[in-house]
């Protein structure tokens, strides 16, 4: 079976493999859930789901550089 990406999600995974090095140096990680209605997904994983600073870094580094890649993003949200 074959899964087809969208344009879209292929340019999320570039802007999430951009930043998990940052994310990995702390222990931490980060997958995407979904895309659906210009609203990104994602769960962060390892020692970013405890960090005091993972809203912050959720709103300033992942949405900040997944709006970079993918324009019409309006959201990310962390579940």
């Amino acid at each position: 079976m074959f899964i087809i990406m969208s344009d879209k999600l292929i340019e999320i995974e570039k802007a999430l493999n951009e930043i998990r090095p940052f994310l990995q140096s702390d222990g931490g990680n980060i997958e995407l859930v979904s895309f659906k209605d210009h609203i990104v997904k994602v769960r962060l994983l390892g020692n970013c789901m405890s960090c005091s600073v993972n809203q912050m870094t959720l709103k300033n580094g992942v949405e900040m550089t997944i709006k970079k890649h993918v324009p019409g993003v309006k959201e990310v949200i962390s579940i």
